[in-house]
């Protein structure tokens, strides 16, 4: 066996260095029993260094390649052209040419073969890379095969291919390229064969594409093919395509496409049986490799030949169940408005504070909500809810609802389901109702309780060291469970939930008036989130009169620069201006469900900017102008309506239910948000006290750096501190696994089965042109989009419309500099939408792909009553 030249059966699984991603998984194919592969042989990655180690040249343009960028699009074409010839000029080293002659010989040098790429990030579990590098088909002789070795490995550095080594972070220099010398089948069919179903991601519908002749047509575009999906051993689903084209081999070699016979151009590819005959190749394939394949083959005289098989990458993974049942669920994230992964340790006090059924996958969060579904009752209950929230899961749940026998209903087994989600249900009955109506003082007395019990923890936790803490942090969160889901705490801002729901349905019905709540909700007390925004630009007004303080904040890169502010004329006054905001508002950020992002106290140069732009933007006092303006519009439209209610049969009665109804969506919708920033509140004592633990470890050189605890669970952190002991490769795996869940876009809804449920907004009469959302605050406004991916790269005027992924409270602070609102999540009550409509910004959410589909600096008119977008 010689380490220039493998057979496929000579290699092993450890090898992908030697033979690269496409190479490693024919070598497995070709020894899976009953699975034929067209024999062949690898020319390994040593004879691509060989060619390239002593290139003096090469490795100068390697060198300047590496300082580029994906912009740099010109210098990359221009450099990528250079080691391309390079490549091709060099004389392929002897002893190289020697080892593929003697295989070629032992194949039988006088056959057609296939040269193929295979590069060592190719084909891989978590990046596919499919297409990067070339293919030669049909070439026959010993020297046009050694010439098409030296194509392939020039191939490593088209544009595509460098471009895309860019964008998924691998270095040129640590990608090498094998060539795949395999003997060419000539099929009378081909195709692609996914053992789960790219569109919809389901694991159990398999997917095939089938077109006659070689399968370059279908992956060079220039035919449509043949579609059929097979589930249990059975075809679910065909579309026949017309097939005009197909390319075939040349006795000469190289390959034509020819027209397909018109009588031809409509008959099914494949039969029934060899569509399931196929559908278990590929059952047997996925079984052995473990995961779900992108698989291609070839039919020859009714014998299928397997090509190439590679991971799919683009699935979302499943969330674990422990047994054999049909599951669904929901995402967390679209709830809270954070889509991002979490850390292990973010996860674990997620889990540990929630009470519903969760499970984890790709970094995130899903309530099992399978028996809720089950049972007749909470049933309704939860997709009413969700309809509310987020009407595109509502529109999911019904799909899958709608479906016979995927979820067992509790009719059939007779058994109680218990609710899974204590924290859901609310004990709305009217006799709490009347109570929470006729106590002014509940709002501030639920706060209380919450502040003095914080503080409680603060000072206990300061005292704790070691296992104490984790036994402390257990003991505490019963309380923060306790005043998470209390009753009382539901109860207030449900009724006010419920108050702007009658107002909204009786306005419309009464007096033709639509989202009327959106203005009575504008400037209400208490509302401990848009007060954060208001309270920063207070912060702006202290520092707007002291230029060498602005100069100064212009140019900090630093975290210590509160530090230094002393030196300068009115420093003093920023200082404890910035000083007294963090003490209230710095244990937020943006994305702070998971208590390992960072918080604005652990890195106050966040609010630079946003102080730097409210001081721009805004005139001196804006915030409480602001305040005032808003509660001057909801009294004004609480007259209005009145008086017009006034004028209806039965006026009065309507008039008094209404301004009652008002008074409770004023005196309790601000609280909505209260419960979330006490949940915060303690997440940071936590994490500070973790944190220090973790400077010990760090101390005694079991960790490399304190945020490595953040990769660790509760459990896990607990056992490393009282051990001392921890296998580094799990901070290290987990690192690598939460970049790559970064790049996943998680589902609103899915099932066990894998599969992707997306709803739809059933809406009528929107312009032709509309981006379709969710309306959560009234009002039309034109303006410049800024799309945001990253609060900290946030460049605001005012006026302009925020278009972003989400925005949960650590966003808030640029509400103020904004005058419109669009998200690609959210609901009518999650955090962004109860902020836009206190701020009187017109909003629309839940708008699939906003990010992509408007541009940064497009002007745009967002209907924030009806619920669409219009780019102008």
């Amino acid at each position: 066996m010689s380490s220039l030249v493998l057979g496929f059966q000579e290699m092993e699984k450890t090898q992908l260095l030697l033979v690269g991603g496409k190479g490693l998984n024919l070598g497995e194919l070709s020894k899976i029993e009953g699975i034929q592969v067209p024999e062949g042989f690898c020319v390994t990655t040593v004879g691509y260094q060989k060619v390239i180690e002593q290139n003096e040249t090469y490795h100068a343009l390697l060198d300047r390649l590496k300082m580029l960028t994906v912009e740099d699009r010109d210098q990359i074409g221009e450099i990528s052209r250079k080691i391309r010839k390079i490549i091709m000029e060099v004389e392929i080293p002897s002893d190289v040419v020697k080892a593929v002659i003697h295989y070629l010989s032992q194949f039988g040098d006088e056959h057609a073969y296939a040269v193929r790429s295979s590069a060592t990030a190719e084909d891989l579990p978590h990046a596919s890379f499919a297409g990067q590098q070339d293919t030669y088909l049909n070439i026959i002789g010993k020297d046009r095969i050694l010439q098409h070795i030296s194509k392939c490995w020039a191939s490593l550095f088209t544009d595509r291919a460098v471009i895309y080594r860019m964008q998924n972070g691998f270095e040129h220099s640590q990608v090498y390229l094998s060539v795949i010398v395999q003997r060419m089948v000539f099929p009378q069919a081909s195709g692609i064969l996914f053992t789960a179903d790219p569109m919809t991601s389901n694991r159990k519908l398999l997917s095939i594409d089938a077109s006659f002749g070689l399968g370059e047509a279908l992956v060079s575009g220039i035919v449509s093919a043949d579609s059929y999906n097979v589930q249990d051993g059975e075809i679910v689903n065909k579309r026949i395509a017309a097939k005009k084209l197909a390319i075939y081999a040349r006795e000469e070699g190289g390959t034509e496409t020819k027209q397909i016979d018109p009588d031809q151009q409509q008959t099914q590819t494949l039969s029934d049986q060899q569509i399931l005959q196929l559908a278990l190749i590929g059952r047997q394939i996925e079984a052995h490799f473990g995961s779900p394949q992108d698989i291609e083959w070839c039919m020859v005289d009714d014998t299928f030949y397997i090509v190439q098989s590679r991971p799919i990458t683009t699935l979302y993974p499943i969330p674990e169940a422990n047994d054999q049942e049909n599951h669904v669920y929901l995402s967390v994230g679209h709830q809270q408005m954070m889509t991002d992964p979490m850390k292990p340790l973010g996860l674990s006090f997620y889990l540990l504070t929630t009470r519903a059924p969760m499970r984890i996958a790709g970094g995130r969060l899903f309530v099992d909500v399978t028996q809720m579904l089950a049972s007749p009752a909470s049933r309704q209950m939860i997709i009413n809810a969700s309809g509310k929230s987020d009407p595109l899961i509502k529109d999911a749940l019904m799909t899958i609802v709608e479906r016979e026998g995927f979820i067992k209903s509790l009719a059939e087994d007779g058994k109680q389901i218990p609710s899974p989600s204590k924290s859901n249900e609310v004990n709305s009955s009217s006799d709490f109702q009347a109570k929470i109506e006729n106590d002014p003082t509940i709002v501030s007395d639920l706060i209380k309780r919450s502040q003095t019990s914080i503080e409680e923890s603060k000072q206990s936790i300061q005292t704790k060291s070691g296992s104490e803490v984790f036994d402390f942090i257990l003991e505490d969160m019963q309380q923060l469970k306790k005043i998470l889901f209390d009753p009382q705490s539901s109860a207030v801002f449900m009724t006010a939930m419920e108050a702007s729901s009658w107002i909204n349905e009786k306005m419309n019905e009464w007096l033709g008036e639509k989202n009327v709540a959106d203005t009575l909700s504008q400037s209400v007390v208490g509302n401990i989130t848009s007060e954060m925004g208001l309270a920063l630009l207070d912060v702006a007004d202290v520092i707007r009169p002291y230029p060498e303080v602005i100069d100064f904040l212009q140019h900090v890169k630093e975290d210590n620069f509160l530090d230094e502010l002393n030196r300068f004329d009115g420093g003093q006054e920023a200082q404890a201006a910035i000083y007294a905001y963090l003490n209230k508002y710095g244990m937020r950020c943006a994305g702070e469900i998971d208590m390992t992002r960072t918080r604005w106290s652990e890195k106050p140069l966040t609010l630079v900017p946003m102080i730097l732009g409210n001081i721009k933007n805004f005139e001196p006092n804006v915030g409480t102008r602001k305040f005032e303006q808003g509660r001057q519009e909801a009294l004004e439209k609480e007259q209005e309506l009145l008086e017009r209610l006034h004028q209806l049969p039965d006026g009065e009665q309507k008039a008094n239910e209404t301004k009652r109804v008002i008074s409770l969506i004023r005196n309790f919708i601000g609280y909505r948000e209260y419960p979330k920033y006490g949940m915060v509140n303690r997440y940071f004592i936590y994490k500070q006290a973790l944190l220090k633990e973790a400077q010990q470890l760090v101390q005694m050189g079991i960790i490399h750096e304190k945020e490595d605890i953040f990769y660790l669970t509760f459990e896990e952190l607990r056992d490393v501190v009282g051990t001392n002991k921890l296998d580094y490769q799990i901070i290290s795996k987990r690192k690598d696994e939460y970049k790559l869940y970064g790049k996943l876009t998680p589902p609103r809804v899915i099932t066990s089965d894998g599969e992707i449920i997306t709803g739809e907004y059933k809406r009528e009469n929107l312009p032709a042109e509309a981006i379709v959302g969710l309306p959560v605050s009234s009002g039309v406004i034109e303006g410049r989009a800024r799309v945001i991916l990253n609060m900290e790269d946030a460049d605001l005027e005012d006026g302009d419309i925020l278009v972003t992924p989400f925005t949960d409270p650590g966003w808030t602070p640029l509400f103020v500099s904004i005058k419109g609102l669009v998200t690609e999540v959210g609901g009518l009550m999650t955090h962004g939408a109860v902020i836009a409509r206190e701020y009187g910004l017109p909003a629309v959410v839940g708008v699939e792909n906003a990010t992509k589909l408007i541009k940064d600096r497009q002007r745009i008119r967002v209907h924030g009553t009806e619920g669409y977008i219009e780019i102008l």
